[in-house]
């Protein structure tokens, strides 16, 4: 039986609202998405064949600004993920102290299936379907799983198309030559390493330090270069994809791995690592496990083999509920997602402020600045954790919700 996502994120809201004593209605508005968007986007294969695909777009709250959330292009995007997806992103950019909102949308469909004709269709006809409910003042889509940088180009060529208009502020995550920001590609994984490092000086793990890294995708893969050429005393043991996992305890060849997933498609089957069921990844004994894909990663099943000491959560919900409970008790360190994986959502930030303003920032600067966002925000959630004893998820809730309410209180 699938875990529902939704139900996690309302459990989630609920401890953190008993802590900060919300009244009933306060707390049903923050339950509740403002709107949610069902749209059927027609695709006409490069056969000939005509299928009916199901879209979303979920827009949780605008409190604090307009709302803002990915695309995901998945087989199990549903509903109660959506919902889910669209409350973690009010929290996180809460939680950031962002000008936004939270949403996200997704289209139910395998990607790797379709040819790159077929997916500029469904991402136009995505638009087309929403283009009243979205807009750089309204709701600012970005990319997710299975949705990139070449996708949001389309994207936001289609609403401008529809507008009559340039409108580069409707979308972010899109190349740097059409109004994409610098260092965008990299935010999501970057952001959670600036958080990592701060969050690692309590412990006095022994050089160099193991990671073990669930996911291959834009964040994991990021991740993986960021730790390896970027810091000294890491040590990557194992990293995942859809088709499996690899493990070298003395730690693996990273730029022969990024070469052998670029020219094989996979992690799996390369020199000097061994083969692993991509579950086993996760009960490795190592010092920072990140999972990176998709939620519902760590369960009630596998959370009592968990062997990490820090857990980085670069991916959305990839904990359940009742693995968290274990995993806390076990006194594990977890940087929650609406934390580790804003980075993200910052840097979308600044690419809709230069949209926007019509001025570029450097490389240089946009690190500087997210650098500066992340170890502000992790602060904020660490003194609230110390404040009411409490768990670094549980703080960042509470952080995000005293802001969403406030807004709320303040605009009546």
């Amino acid at each position: 039986m699938k875990n529902n996502p939704f139900l996690d994120a309302i459990e989630q809201l609920e401890k953190a609202s008993k802590i900060l004593q919300i009244d009933r209605e306060e707390l049903e508005i923050l339950e509740t998405p403002k709107k949610e968007i069902h749209v059927q986007i027609p695709l006409k294969t490069d056969d000939g064949k005509l299928k009916i695909l199901k879209g979303y777009r979920i827009q949780h709250n605008d409190s604090r600004g307009p709302f803002k959330g990915g695309i995901r292009f998945h087989p199990r995007v549903d509903l109660d993920e959506v919902k889910a997806l669209s409350f973690w992103m009010s929290i996180k950019t809460a939680v950031l102290n962002l000008p936004y909102g939270g949403s996200k949308g997704g289209i139910a469909v395998n990607p790797k299936e379709l040819s790159a004709n077929e997916i500029e269709k469904i991402s136009r006809a995505y638009v087309r379907s929403v283009f009243k409910d979205i807009g750089p003042d309204v709701d600012i889509p970005a990319p997710d799983v299975y949705t990139n940088p070449q996708i949001m180009a389309w994207m936001a060529d289609e609403y401008s198309v529809v507008a009559g208009k340039h409108v580069p502020a409707a979308f972010t995550g899109k190349p740097v030559e059409v109004g994409g920001s610098k260092g965008r590609d990299t935010a999501t994984a970057q952001g959670g390493i600036y958080v990592l490092m701060e969050a690692i000086k309590k412990f006095k793990f022994k050089k160099p330090i193991s990671v073990a890294i669930q996911g291959f995708g834009n964040a994991g893969a990021n991740a993986t270069e960021i730790l390896h050429f970027d810091y000294e005393n890491f040590k990557i043991v194992a990293v995942s994809d859809s088709r499996g996992a690899v493990y070298n305890e003395k730690g693996i060849d990273v730029p022969f791995l990024l070469s052998h997933k670029k020219e094989t498609g996979a992690v799996t089957d390369f020199k000097d690592a061994k083969n692993l069921k991509p579950e086993e990844l996760l009960e490795l004994d190592v010092n920072i496990l990140i999972p990176a894909a998709m939620e519902g990663a760590i369960t009630l099943e596998n959370a009592k083999k968990i062997k990490a000491k820090v857990i980085l959560e670069l991916a959305n919900g990839p904990i359940t509920k009742e693995a968290e409970d274990i995993l806390l008790r076990k006194d594990i360190l977890i940087i929650p997602d609406v934390l580790a994986n804003a980075g993200g959502v910052t840097v979308s930030y600044f690419e809709w402020t230069q949209n926007k303003s019509g001025f570029y920032l450097d490389e240089e600067e946009i690190q500087k600045m997210l650098s500066k966002k992340m170890q502000e925000a992790y602060k904020d959630v660490l003194d609230l954790a110390d404040v009411y004893k409490v768990d670094l998820r549980t703080a960042a809730y509470i952080l995000a919700i005293s802001r969403i309410i406030d807004a709320q209180k303040l605009k009546g």
